[in-house]
C-alpha cells in the first residue's frame, strides 16, 4: 500500500506547488490569501473517496478482472488527473472564464451532439466519448460549462432578467437544447441537476416570481412526462416507493442498499468489513458508495461525511454572497451555481441510496469512483479557491491603496 500512498500524495504535492506560485504575494497581517479551510475540506473528501473506493471496489474488481486493485489503480490515475487540473485551473484568472463562457458552452454542445453518433456505450447507455484510453462523460462537463455560461449571462443581462420575460427565457432555451442532447444518451439525472441549478440562479438573480413559478410548473410537468414515456424510468419511480414488493427484481438494488445501512447501525462494521459490497449491492463503488460508507462507518460516519459536504456547499454560497456585495457579479453567481450543484447532487445521490428518491445514476461529489465526475468536481472546487483568492487580494489592494 505504500505505492498507493505515494501516488495519492501527488494531488497534495501538486497543490503545494500551485498555491505558492498562485498566491506569491505577501499576506497582510491576519489575512490569508485563500480559504485554507475550504481547500482542506476538498482534499479530505477526495482522499476519503480514494479510501472508500479501495474498500468498496475490490470484490467486484476481483470478479471482473482477477485483480483486486484494478479500480484502485484506475482511481490513482484519476487522482493524478485531478492534480494536473487543479494546477491549471488555479492559474486561470476569473475574467478569462467570463470571456470564454460562450465558447466553452458551444464546444461542450458540439461534444454532446457527437456522443450519440460516435460515443461509447456502457450498460446500455451511450454517454462517453473515448479519447485513446480515456473515456469522458460529456454530461459532467456540461454541468460545469452551463454554470459558467449562466454566471456570464446573468452579468450581461441582469436587468433584462429582472424586468421582462424575454431575458428570463433566453437561458431556458439554451438549457432546453442541452437537455434534449443529454436525454438522447439517456441521462435524466444530469438534466434535473442542470434544471435546478438554472432555476436557483435565476431566483437568486431576482427574476419575477410569475416567470419563476411558471418555469417550475413546466419543469415538473416535463419530468412527469419523461418518466411516463420510458418504462425503465417508471419502474425506478414505482420501485423506490416499495422496493420490498419485488426485492429480487426492480427493488433489488435499493433493498441491498437499505440492508447495508441497517448493518451499519451507529458505529458501523469497521472499514473494509462491508458484506453488501461482496457483489450483493450493484454499483457499490460508484452510485451507491454512500451505502457502503453507512455499513462500514455507521451513522456517525455518515454524519461526518455529510457535514463536510455541507460545509463545502455553504462555503460556496457564502462566497457568492460576499462577491456580490463586493461588486464581483460573475464570480458571485458562479460560486452560487457551484454551491447549488454540489448540494443538490449530494441530496439526490444520498436520497436514492436511502430510498427517499428514485435512482438517478448521479455520483457522490468528490467521493464516488469515476474520472469524469472527479475531474469536473475538482475543477469546480478549484474555481471556488481562485474566486476567493481574487476577492481577498482585491481587499488587500484596496487597504494598501488607502494607506498610501
Amino acid at each position: 500500500m505504500r505505492s498507493d500512498e505515494r501516488q495519492l500524495s501527488l494531488f497534495g504535492s501538486s497543490l503545494s506547488w500551485s498555491l505558492p506560485n498562485l498566491f506569491s504575494q505577501r499576506e497582510a497581517p491576519g489575512m490569508q490569501l485563500y480559504d485554507r479551510a475550504l481547500l482542506f475540506a476538498i482534499i479530505s473528501l477526495i482522499s476519503f473517496g480514494f479510501i472508500m473506493v479501495m474498500s468498496a471496489s475490490m470484490p467486484e474488481a476481483t470478479s471482473l478482472t482477477g485483480n483486486p486493485y484494478h479500480f484502485v489503480w484506475r482511481h490513482v490515475a484519476y487522482l493524478m488527473g485531478c492534480a494536473l487540473i487543479a494546477a491549471v485551473v488555479l492559474q486561470i484568472e476569473m475574467h478569462s472564464w467570463q470571456q470564454l463562457s460562450p465558447i466553452l458552452l458551444l464546444v461542450v454542445g458540439i461534444m454532446l451532439v457527437a456522443v450519440p453518433i460516435v460515443g461509447t456505450t456502457v450498460n446500455g447507455a451511450t454517454r462517453w466519448l473515448s479519447v485513446g484510453p480515456i473515456r469522458i462523460q460529456v454530461a459532467e462537463i456540461a454541468k460545469f460549462a452551463f454554470a459558467i455560461y449562466m454566471a456570464g449571462y446573468l452579468v450581461r443581462r441582469h436587468q433584462e432578467v429582472r424586468e421582462n420575460a424575454k431575458g428570463f427565457y433566453k437561458p431556458i432555451a439554451v438549457f432546453a437544447v442541452y437537455a434534449f442532447l443529454i436525454l438522447l444518451q439517456p441521462d435524466l439525472g444530469t438534466v434535473v441537476v442542470l434544471f435546478v441549478g438554472t432555476v436557483g440562479l435565476l431566483f437568486l438573480a431576482g427574476a419575477r416570481l410569475l416567470d419563476f413559478f411558471a418555469l417550475i410548473l413546466t419543469g415538473a410537468m416535463a419530468f412527469v412526462g419523461l418518466v411516463l414515456l420510458e418504462p425503465y424510468r417508471m419502474r425506478r419511480v414505482t420501485s423506490f416507493l416499495d422496493p420490498w414488493q419485488d426485492p429480487f427484481g426492480s427493488g433489488y438494488q435499493l433493498t441491498q442498499s437499505l440492508m447495508a445501512y441497517g448493518r451499519g447501525d451507529w458505529l458501523g462494521q469497521g472499514l473494509g468489513n462491508s458484506i453488501q459490497k461482496l457483489e450483493y449491492l450493484p454499483e457499490a463503488h460508484t452510485d451507491f458508495i454512500f451505502a457502503v460508507i453507512g455499513e462500514e462507518l455507521g451513522f456517525l460516519g455518515i454524519i461526518a461525511v455529510l457535514s463536510v459536504l455541507l460545509f463545502v456547499a455553504l462555503r460556496a454560497i457564502k462566497l457568492g454572497n460576499l462577491c456580490l456585495l463586493g461588486d464581483r457579479a460573475f464570480e458571485g453567481y458562479l460560486a452560487y451555481g457551484i454551491g447549488i450543484w454540489i448540494c443538490f447532487q449530494t441530496v439526490v445521490n444520498v436520497g436514492a441510496s436511502i430510498g427517499m428518491l428514485p435512482t438517478k445514476g448521479l455520483t457522490l461529489p468528490f467521493i464516488s469512483y469515476g474520472g469524469s465526475s472527479l475531474w469536473v468536481m475538482t475543477a469546480a472546487a478549484m474555481i471556488l479557491i481562485r474566486i476567493d483568492h481574487e476577492r481577498r487580494l482585491s481587499l488587500i489592494q484596496a487597504v494598501q491603496g488607502k494607506v498610501k
